[in-house]
């Protein structure tokens, strides 16, 4: 592809903003940690949205997005549509509990909710594993993303790709910082959303795809615009529909869609001005990332099985690719290669905009724990506000360098989303309920963190897993689709064993929780009563428990949101009697929801 001034002229008008940003804010930014890592807890729920959605506006995400459709159709997507429940529970039960807590990071709530050195273990190794090596395995997905689209639309190796792309990405994000962060997100929000929908238009105005209609008519494409998997299907219904609905959106640790809430989406619910503009902030992501988000993604796929309908098109197209990076995630940035001068340097500006959101993202929250949580307090306790910047600044870096190591490990986009789920399989059950319920203790975490791990390598990587469930050259013991489940399982059955067969946290640090949370509910009452007996009122608020009415919210959030999401298909697809119905659902879903809140405010109030 070549690249005319105006794409040239865009690109470098888009990089001199953000780097003007991150400039400017640099110096704020650098006096202290908490403004380094939480803005000083200023931030309003718009800006803090805006940054959520820009984060998971991740160049790999229309890449994963093509890889699903292509193979599974638009139904596919409900591997991670399923995590929409996950986050209104966020929305509505556990956005004020983390605003109220008041800690540093989310690791740094270990040390609320447990006491002792079962705690301390758990934060120090919970802030390495997420800090450092969980986020070398995200930002390794994403960088494979940007070597794709440097390999397809500008011809460059993957080593020239990730060089340039993570050297601009990481200095911005040490001089910049969260607040850094946060300010650029929002231009780049934008600039992001325009991309896509341009690249869409393209895309299905191609002169092999003939418009919208030409492209719905397709025969490569007519099996694929289902919004439901076959249900004829049965391991695709299971694998797509039933598991993630039934199992995998409140037992599995995904990033942004956390059980409980956590990672960067509590980095930022803790950097909000308030309560309620945490709770603002997170409703508003989950509208804009699972309603309105996806379908230019979507329609860039649909395109794209009619111009390359297999992956042999795609290598013949784009012969220079190297084998080991071919994958159906390839066909996205495929379809841009026929871009139009000026939109191509906007598209180009808009996927140069993803990775820098997702990355400097990951890159601050990476740092904020391993500053955080174990450089100052195992290592150096007293450091210096100054230090701790510079440690954060110099950890960036380390961060980055690694995932971009990673990335050239790396095949397809699938692959990293895979790995992830299993390896938080069971875990979120725990994230959920250790709010509610005083039983639950730091040997319940450690044993489903590392329980689950373990299961999950000898389901993946040993010859276990092929006896059990079966492989591309043996038929398994159990149905594939069982894997799952079955690490969701066993870890549950082992944590809550665990639970009950080791002592409960102290009084102490129970009563100290309670005191500065105030979650309410049966799962506390024999503590309340204990502490009552002992003439210590432990009942600071007399607010009605909110939490019956939270789901309630949550479920008439999920409704008005997965009405939006196929309103608007219905509406592409030109069924408008559907889209009618679907949209009067959304309206109602937003009354009945509204109703519920006002409540909800009135209580807390």
């Amino acid at each position: 592809m070549n690249l005319t001034s105006l794409d040239y002229g865009i690109i470098i008008a888009f990089f001199s903003i953000v780097l003007i940003i991150g400039i400017v804010v640099s110096r704020q930014s650098g006096k202290s940690s908490s403004e380094y890592f939480l803005s000083g807890r200023s931030m309003p729920w718009w800006l803090l949205g805006m940054s959520m959605v820009a984060t998971t506006f991740s160049t790999d995400t229309p890449n994963l997005v093509t890889d699903l459709v292509r193979q599974n159709g638009v139904a596919g997507n409900w591997v991670w549509w399923a995590f929409l429940l996950t986050g209104m529970l966020t929305v509505f039960v556990y956005a004020k509990l983390w605003r109220k807590s008041n800690v540093a990071t989310d690791i740094e709530f270990y040390e609320l909710r447990y006491g002792g050195k079962p705690a301390q273990f758990l934060r120090g190794f919970r802030a390495v594993y997420l800090g450092l090596f969980f986020n070398i395995l995200s930002i390794s997905a994403v960088s494979l993303a940007a070597i794709k689209i440097g390999g397809i639309m500008l011809g460059l190796s993957p080593i020239e790709t990730i060089g340039i792309a993570s050297l601009i990405t990481v200095v911005f994000s040490a001089i910049g910082g969260f607040r850094g962060v946060i300010y650029t997100d929002f231009v780049l929000f934008f600039v992001a959303m325009v991309g896509a929908i341009g690249a869409a238009y393209v895309a299905v105005n191609h002169e092999a795809v003939g418009g919208l209609s030409g492209l719905l008519s397709h025969e490569a494409v007519q099996d694929k615009i289902n919004f439901l998997p076959d249900f004829n299907d049965k391991t695709l219904l299971i694998n797509l529909l039933i598991i993630p609905l039934a199992v995998q959106w409140w037992s599995a640790w995904y990033p942004g869609a956390e059980p409980g809430g956590g990672g960067y989406i509590a980095q930022r619910m803790l950097a909000a001005k308030n309560e309620n503009h945490a709770i603002g902030a997170t409703f508003f992501f989950n509208i804009m990332h699972y309603a309105l988000r996806p379908w230019p993604w979507i329609l860039v796929a649909l395109a794209s099985l009619v111009v390359f309908p297999d992956l042999a098109s795609i290598q013949a197209a784009f012969p220079n690719v190297e084998e080991g990076k071919l994958g159906h995630d390839l066909a996205y940035p495929a379809m841009l290669t026929f871009l139009p001068a000026g939109l191509l340097g906007l598209v180009l500006a808009s996927l140069i905009a993803a990775f820098m959101s997702t990355i400097s993202t990951h890159l601050n929250w990476g740092a904020s724990y391993l500053v955080n949580d174990f450089y100052k307090r195992f290592i150096k306790p007293d450091a210096s506000e100054k230090r701790l910047v510079n440690v954060g600044r110099i950890t960036t870096f380390i961060i980055m360098l690694l995932g971009a190591m990673v990335a050239l490990l790396l095949t397809n986009a699938t692959q990293i989303f895979d790995i992830i789920i299993m390896f938080g399989a069971g875990t979120g059950l725990i994230f959920i309920l250790r709010w509610f319920w005083w039983r639950i203790n730091a040997w319940s975490e450690i044993s489903a963190m590392f329980f689950s791990g373990i299961v999950s390598i000898l389901f993946n990587l040993t010859s276990l897993g092929a006896i059990l469930f079966g492989s591309a050259t043996q038929e398994g013991i159990f149905e594939s689709w069982l894997k799952f489940p079955m690490v969701v399982l066993s870890t549950t059955i082992v944590w809550v064993l665990t639970t009950l067969l080791t002592k409960p946290e102290s009084k102490n640090t129970l009563n100290s929780f309670y005191l500065k949370i105030q979650p309410g509910g049966p799962g506390w009452k024999k503590i309340i009563d204990q502490a009552k007996d002992e003439g210590v009122e432990l009942v600071t608020s007399k607010d009605k428990w909110s939490v019956p009415s939270g789901i309630i919210a949550m479920l008439w959030g999920c409704l008005l949101v997965y009405s939006c999401l196929f309103a608007t298909g219905n509406w592409i697809y030109g069924e408008t009697t559907y889209a009618l119905i679907l949209t009067g659902v959304a309206i109602g879903a937003a009354i009945g929801l509204l109703n519920v809140w006002r409540k909800m405010r009135k209580v807390m109030l």
